[in-house]
């Protein structure tokens, strides 16, 4: 029998005669009347006063002095010590506390407040109750869990032990919510989208597909934050509409990449990708100093400064600067002989001249910092954005460079039935030979086209930003990425 086996059969002795003295190992109620943070900021005052308090929380730490036994308790906003005294609870009030609580349990404590000898803030216990026993050994300090892998997977004990993993999800919350708080008060409308779709749109990726038993029908879960249908608002009269939610692509994992993740998308009629590109560094330059307070930051490697003057990387230039082809030129042939003289990998099932160009441009950007604007990418790269009106061969799109990874992408929303409709069917022969992660035409899509949509900027960010901006790779900022089962 393992050592934590053998622990787990004590606690369960344990928990058996605390229920054969007929108490309640698990409460569904406590007489907790302060946090334990409300108590500490005022507790000069309740000290003072002598009155009674009841706080709870785990108990992280025990220590035994003759008669009496310390113990640190936490309840997630801050931790106190607990005093049981043999005076204060009587002998077998202090025996039974011996014999049944260990680290881990949750407890409630009554009593006042005081300060120890060496000036400790202390609870000490007039009584005491177990609010949830634990069976399993937390581990010691934070000497336990070394094991990345066992980290991610025992999530919880890794944000009990550790303080930077809880502060990255508090920092997460106030990401998006400060996010969603810019474009609230510049008059977006937050919406909610479908997540389950017939057709998917908006983003070039692999869909998880599940079924729909009501209906019968194979369905996939979306691969963008609803671009398409924000758009179907756009032409339903709405001018500014955003939504925040998650993304399911069924693609490779790295550093950079997940399957399951949340992003922001917004939409906003009578603007273009050059309103979008203001527009956008203005919001990230609020969330990221209302996150972190601060602009300046060590990505990758780089020093990215979000508070200088944001560069524009024009991407056939930028592509011929680092690999010499001249993508609007090069042959597929002559652009995998490049791919394979940089030792770029790539995916060769369905490969063709889009997914050539786009693994030449992922080999380059790694040189860029930013912060920065992808601008003039040509318009078969691009099957949801406007033609430029001076040369129809690039497209108004801007991708925000980052530590040398795209960090957004936006562009002026085409709302030219026509002009979709044949670029739809472009990426159906692309789809029909092999590339999976060519777009699908939705018919009904540009239906809503040919009612008439105004000009119109669209823009999407994901959860990669934020990592980025933490400098830890993505599932590390999750809250609870996905892991293989062992």
């Amino acid at each position: 029998m393992s050592s934590i086996e053998e622990i787990k059969k004590v606690r369960m002795e344990k928990l058996k005669s605390l229920q054969d003295a007929g108490l309640l190992a698990y409460p569904a109620k406590t007489k907790r009347t302060h946090s334990i943070i409300e108590a500490l900021k005022s507790f000069n005052k309740l000290a003072k006063s002598g009155a009674e308090l009841c706080l709870a929380g785990r108990i992280m730490a025990l220590r035994g002095h003759g008669g009496a036994t310390f113990l640190d308790v936490d309840d997630g906003s801050g931790k106190i010590q607990g005093l049981i005294k043999e005076d204060k609870v009587g002998e077998k009030g202090y025996q039974f506390f011996i014999n049944h609580f260990d680290i881990g349990d949750f407890i409630e404590i009554k009593g006042v407040l005081l300060k120890t000898k060496r000036g400790e803030q202390t609870v000490e216990a007039t009584d005491y109750a177990m609010l949830a026993k634990s069976l399993l050994p937390l581990p010691e300090k934070w000497h336990g869990l070394q094991d990345e892998e066992e980290k991610l997977r025992k999530r919880y004990l890794d944000i009990l032990f550790n303080p930077e993993v809880k502060e990255t999800i508090k920092k997460r919350a106030v990401f998006w919510n400060s996010m969603r708080e810019f474009l609230i008060e510049r008059g977006f409308l937050e919406v909610e989208t479908p997540v389950l779709e017939v057709t998917t749109g908006g983003a070039d990726a692999r869909p998880f597909i599940t079924h729909h038993n009501a209906l019968d029908l194979d369905v996939y879960l979306r691969i963008s934050i609803g671009e398409l249908w924000q758009k179907r608002l756009m032409v339903a009269g709405f001018e500014k509409t955003f939504e925040i939610g998650r993304v399911f692509r069924n693609e490779g994992m790295d550093a950079e990449h997940l399957q399951d993740y949340t992003a922001m998308e917004f939409y906003w009629a009578y603007a273009d990708y050059e309103k979008g590109m203001e527009f956008v560094e203005e919001m990230y330059k609020y969330v990221i100093k209302k996150t972190f307070g601060t602009l300046k930051f060590k990505i990758k490697g780089f020093d990215v400064d979000f508070g200088k003057k944001w560069e524009k990387y024009d991407y056939c230039s930028t592509i011929s600067k680092y690999t010499k082809v001249n993508i609007l030129e090069a042959s597929l042939p002559e652009m995998e002989k490049v791919l394979n003289k940089l030792g770029v990998i790539y995916d060769k099932k369905g490969f063709n001249i889009t997914r050539a160009i786009d693994n030449l441009w992922k080999y380059c950007r790694k040189n860029i910092g930013g912060p920065g604007f992808l601008i003039n990418v040509p318009v078969f790269m691009e099957p949801l954005a406007k033609r430029m009106e001076k040369n129809p061969k690039l497209v108004q799109r801007f991708q925000v460079i980052i530590g040398g990874s795209e960090n957004g992408k936006g562009f002026s929303e085409l709302n030219d039935p026509i002009d979709q409709a044949e670029r739809f069917a472009e990426q159906q022969k692309l789809r029909e030979t092999g590339d999976q992660e060519a777009q699908m035409f939705d018919h009904d899509f540009v239906e809503a086209l040919e009612y008439g949509m105004p000009p119109t900027c669209g823009f999407g960010v994901s959860e990669r930003l934020f990592s980025f901006l933490m400098d830890k790779p993505a599932r590390e900022t999750q809250i609870f990425p996905l892991m293989k089962p062992k």
